[in-house]
């Protein structure tokens, strides 16, 4: 692939999606000298992103302009799909073939299907698809603390090193494209039915009279310790629930796990309670809280029991 082995990222880094994980790489790429051009349809995400410091731009085909490599913090596939859209359009309306491949490192969390069949569509447009799902809040994005989980063809993947390596610093190449978004699902439907799991301990130690403090320190302390404890259980002790991540998105993580896993047969009956736990709190009005806030509906269909009974 000679395009791939003569691909140098440009010293300026366009960011389509600019919520809390976009800010956050946006953070990373900065500390590592990138600049960074942001693009959201949100003006409110737009108009924070820019107070911040950083240069915005007016559509995503004037990104393409500045840079050859986009960094996509969309909320899912179709957002994925409706960037390569715009691409395609502003390439056909510019009546240009790009001389140099285009790179776009999708950070979503997505469907794997379709995106290894979009890396296959997008190489005969000279577009390179990195699959760069990332593992941890968008606080653990920001500190380095998350692992990028990466799919597409080693050798991109190794061009791309300089701006993956200022996107985290732990990366683990699990395959060609879908097999990170396949990773990012099962690894996600462990770590969230952790969150659960240990919201609904907080909350039967508390009827049973231990407070929800001293079994947090139990839990750490305790084989029953989890990285779920560690990053959330404070947030949950203390009720404090501004969003690193939020219910709402989480839930459409599990969601499409559980599409997935009907399309192979296999029941997840964890992860269906789960999702209607999730649903319940978006219901509620929780679905911009963190998702350690999932303890608040734990809580309320505690009591709604309680007052049934």
């Amino acid at each position: 692939m000679s395009t791939s082995s003569a691909f140098v990222p440009s010293p300026r880094i366009g960011l389509v999606g600019l919520g809390l994980v976009g800010t956050a790489l946006a953070k990373r790429l900065s500390l590592a000298g990138y600049g960074c051009i942001g693009f959201d349809i949100s003006p409110e995400a737009t108009k924070v992103f820019e107070e911040s410091g950083f240069e915005v731009a007016i559509s995503v085909a004037s990104l393409i302009e500045k840079t050859n490599t986009l960094v996509l913090a969309v909320f899912d596939t179709k957002g994925v799909l409706e960037v390569v859209s715009q691409i395609e359009q502003h390439q056909f309306d510019s009546h240009q073939v790009p001389s140099q491949a285009l790179v776009l490192i999708d950070c979503s969390t997505g469907d794997p299907l379709k995106l290894a069949e979009l890396a296959k569509q997008l190489a005969l447009n000279n577009i390179q698809l990195i699959e760069a799902p990332l593992s941890g809040s968008s606080v653990q994005i920001a500190n380095g603390e998350a692992t990028l989980l990466l799919g597409g063809d080693a050798l991109q993947i190794e061009n791309m090193g300089s701006v993956l390596n200022a996107l985290a610093t732990s990366k683990i190449h699990v395959g060609s494209a879908g097999m990170a978004a396949k990773a990012k699902l099962a690894t996600n439907l462990v770590l969230g039915l952790n969150r659960a799991a240990l919201a609904e301990g907080i909350v039967f130690a508390q009827a049973m009279g231990i407070e929800p403090s001293a079994f947090l320190q139990l839990v750490l302390n305790t084989p029953a310790r989890s990285e779920a404890a560690v990053i959330k259980g404070d947030m949950m002790v203390k009720e404090q629930f501004e969003p690193q991540s939020r219910i709402r998105q989480h839930l459409k993580d599990v969601q499409l796990m559980l599409d997935i896993a009907q399309g192979h047969s296999q029941n997840l009956p964890l992860s269906q309670t789960h999702a209607q736990l999730m649903r319940n709190a978006i219901e509620q009005g929780d679905g911009e809280l963190d998702n350690a806030a999932i303890i608040r509906q734990i809580r309320r269909e505690k009591s709604a029991r309680h007052h049934k009974d």
